[in-house]
């Protein structure tokens, strides 16, 4: 029987039920799948360094579907109208994209400088030794969207604090940033505030 899209009130909000939800498992279990799939590699790249792989999660079908599946409820259950999902160089380009099929809206990417073609809007941020630079094409984002930002990681906020800070100067609405994994311990979302972070697994 095909399923059928429908909603109901509870304490006075529409809650929509999208045919495209997965429903293979609880979030527990789902986030429990992600854990076992990402590896710490010690005193990489340099020591003192816990490297957190999500490699693992990439190689297995179900952990990929699993994470995918707790971003869009995440998106649907809070954010009831997205526009677009901007994705950070790199590794919000493999997430990125498969949410926005989810959702059936469109992906832009965010890139390090001197990739993308055409007029770009650029900005400069802090790495530990030095300055990097992020941009994206000018007409990547309309005046007003709503945006969700996705990238891997959230260490230190930096990356992500330019790719907001470029989507703000476009005159985008930045409803949220999303990370498969947060390092709580470098702050990154206090430096991120006043946008909000959601993060499927904290270390």
């Amino acid at each position: 029987m095909r399923k059928v899209l429908r909603s109901r009130i509870r304490m006075g909000a529409t809650v929509v039920q999208s045919p495209l939800s997965r429903d293979h498992g609880s979030m527990e279990s789902k986030l429990q799948l992600l854990r076992e799939n990402v590896r710490t590699f010690p005193d990489f790249p340099k020591p003192g360094i816990q490297f957190r792989d999500i490699c693992p999660i990439l190689k297995s079908p179900p952990a990929l579907t699993a994470t995918i599946d707790l971003f869009e409820e995440r998106v649907r259950t809070m954010h009831p109208q997205v526009d677009l999902i901007v994705g950070l160089d790199a590794r919000g380009f493999l997430f990125g994209p498969l949410l926005a099929q989810r959702l059936g809206i469109g992906f832009a990417p965010v890139r390090k400088k001197g990739k993308l073609p055409g007029t770009t809007v650029t900005t400069a941020y802090d790495l530990e030794y030095g300055t990097a630079e992020l941009e994206i094409q000018e007409d990547a984002v309309a005046p007003a969207q709503k945006i969700i930002v996705i990238d891997d990681l959230l260490a230190t906020g930096g990356t992500l604090c330019a790719a907001c800070e470029l989507l703000l100067r476009l005159q985008a609405q930045v409803l949220e940033c999303l990370v498969l994994v947060e390092l709580t311990d470098l702050r990154g979302a206090e430096r991120l505030k006043p946008h909000t972070v959601f993060s499927l697994l904290q270390y």
